[in-house]
């Protein structure tokens, strides 16, 4: 049965040509169109689209109100559309932290030509967004100027760590005085893709002012938008949060999010280098490469964290920390939008703990 999209754009131009492209896709059909944000809410109730295409800018309700309704009402994967510019990082982050899944750049000259690759790139996300909306990973409308504690809404579950058993997105309760680690590291790098935007925040917010570790974060995300999420995060957090720029020396309380378009390579010394995108590597930046490196640096003392995301970036790199001592978390499938990146780890025999996203945080809290 093919994957059913309900396409959403105030231009017309851009309803049409998407349409055309998607229906021209094996194993995909447009179910139908709209051109606000208002009737994107009322044909989703009535046709049940597996994934929603959304424009942000469109006459009677914009993208992010119609996002939060839809998730209200009628929960549906929402892949959004995005111009790569600042004020685009921003719009994209607040439908993500709405509940959308997954964004692409808004190209009109792509789309008029109907490229081979954004056909394969179109395939390839709306078939990930809905495997989120398939396997029931949607998570709750998540309102980002709010603390993570109160926005996140979904059941408690504390059974011990298990790939299967794992709680998902709850509320945060209030802490008993966290037990300390007696294992000692030097760094705490966390790389992650698809849904990550909310995973991080979710697992950031939750570490104190006094974090005596340095975190470094890899998300897959383009040049246009690091800047902007190292704001966001940062405003959140009682830790501080900045875009890496080249020499940066790792601190504690302090996380480098690696710039989108550039790699990140932890250094002697502790000292960052951002090194340009090499065209050859399909993430920019990449998660093996900032765990080789830290691998290298730091051996048995980096605690490695894979959160959501598709694809296995991440796998590679926590094999090399693995084989010098260091300690390898995944996050577990229940609480992931995409169980790809932290699947990977799993089958590889390597994660010393599966936590739900919830847990993450707590138990940094108790190594750091």
């Amino acid at each position: 049965m093919a994957v059913t999209v309900l396409v959403v754009d105030d231009s017309g131009f851009f309803r049409r040509r998407l349409s055309e492209i998607v229906n021209s896709i094996d194993g995909l059909s447009v179910i139908g169109t709209a051109s606000n944000g208002r009737e994107a809410v009322e044909l989703t109730l009535k046709l049940k689209p597996d994934v929603i295409t959304m424009d942000y800018e469109m006459p009677v309700m914009d993208g992010i109100t119609a996002v939060k309704q839809i998730m209200a009402q009628c929960p549906t994967p929402v892949l959004m559309f995005s111009s790569l510019t600042y004020e685009g990082a921003r719009v994209t982050l607040d439908s993500l932290a709405a509940g959308a899944v997954d964004f692409l750049p808004k190209n009109f000259e792509q789309i008029s030509k109907n490229s081979a690759v954004l056909k394969q790139k179109l395939a390839e996300r709306i078939l990930t967004v809905a495997s989120a909306g398939r396997h029931g990973r949607l998570a709750s409308s998540v309102n980002v100027s709010t603390p993570v504690q109160r926005s996140l809404q979904r059941p408690v579950d504390d059974s011990p760590v298990s790939a299967t058993t794992t709680s998902a997105f709850a509320p945060v309760k209030p802490a008993v005085a966290a037990k300390k680690s007696s294992r000692q590291y030097s760094l705490v790098a966390i790389g992650t893709s698809t849904g990550g935007p909310v995973a991080l925040q979710a697992v950031l917010t939750q570490l104190p002012a006094n974090f005596s570790l340095p975190l470094v974060l890899i998300q897959h995300m383009p040049a246009a938008f690091t800047t902007a999420f190292a704001e966001r995060l940062d405003s959140l957090c009682k830790i501080s949060v900045k875009e890496a720029k080249d020499g940066d020396m790792l601190r504690a309380g302090v996380a480098l999010l690696a710039p989108g378009g550039k790699q990140l390579m932890i250094g002697k010394g502790g000292r960052v280098k951002i090194l340009p995108g090499d065209e050859r590597l399909n993430y920019k930046p990449c998660v093996d490469i900032t765990f080789g490196s830290a691998a290298n640096v730091y051996e048995e003392k980096v605690l490695a964290v894979v959160l959501t995301g598709m694809g296995s970036d991440g796998c590679e790199g926590a094999k090399l920390l693995k084989q010098k001592g260091s300690t390898i978390w995944a996050q577990d499938e229940k609480t992931s939008v995409i169980y790809g990146m932290p699947m990977a780890i799993a089958k590889a025999n390597i994660a010393d703990e599966v936590l739900s996203l919830r847990q993450v945080g707590a138990r940094l809290c108790e190594i750091g």
